[in-house]
């Protein structure tokens, strides 16, 4: 662990190996330092500022707010609209269940965005916010997220239900078994 000594601080940086104490009286950058790298150098005096600047400033920090939010080819539907937007639907419903603060729901948004455009005429993509449908998510037993369930003529297609992040090209397999498999049914 690198230790720089200073007029103003005692900072210790655990990212780096232990390679030698120096003792500087400022934090500038062209303080001569003989170093063996100049990329160490300028990450190692960059990080110091960082820390002297936290310990002397009092601030307070809030975690920005995702969301998950609907697009043109994915329609963000409630408890209310279930119903008719999926059971009463006269062609498959892939259900996305997701959350703001669901890392991979965030992840395949992307994915599903294109699932959505590339299956259009087959298929109806919808998204359910998880901690506003408190009453679908123990209904379908929704256990993780993002939960992908199929549905066709108002019932759940048996072995549809997917859960976790996936790959677009896993996706892709996912739709085009499942739609496959209710075209024969």
């Amino acid at each position: 662990m690198d230790t720089v000594v200073s007029n103003s601080a005692l900072l210790s940086i655990s990212p780096f190996p232990l390679v030698r104490s120096v003792t500087c009286s400022s934090y500038s950058p062209t303080t001569s330092l003989n170093l063996s790298s100049k990329k160490h150098f300028s990450s190692f005096f960059y990080t110091q500022k960082k820390q002297v600047g936290r310990q002397h400033r009092s601030s307070s920090f809030t975690a920005p707010k995702f969301s998950i939010a609907a697009s043109a080819a994915i329609q963000e539907i409630n408890e209310t609209q279930f119903q008719d937007s999926v059971l009463n639907s006269d062609r498959p419903v892939l259900v996305e269940f997701v959350a703001n603060w669901c890392g991979p729901c965030r992840l395949i948004s992307p994915a599903m965005e294109w699932i959505a455009q590339e299956y259009k005429d087959r298929l109806t993509v919808v998204k359910i916010d998880h901690d506003a449908n408190p009453r679908l998510i123990k209904e379908y037993k929704v256990y993780g997220l993002p939960a992908l369930i199929l549905f066709k003529n108002g019932q759940e297609v048996p072995e549809s239900r997917r859960e976790g992040a996936i790959t677009k090209v896993k996706l892709k397999e996912y739709v085009d078994a499942l739609l496959e498999s209710v075209s024969v049914a």
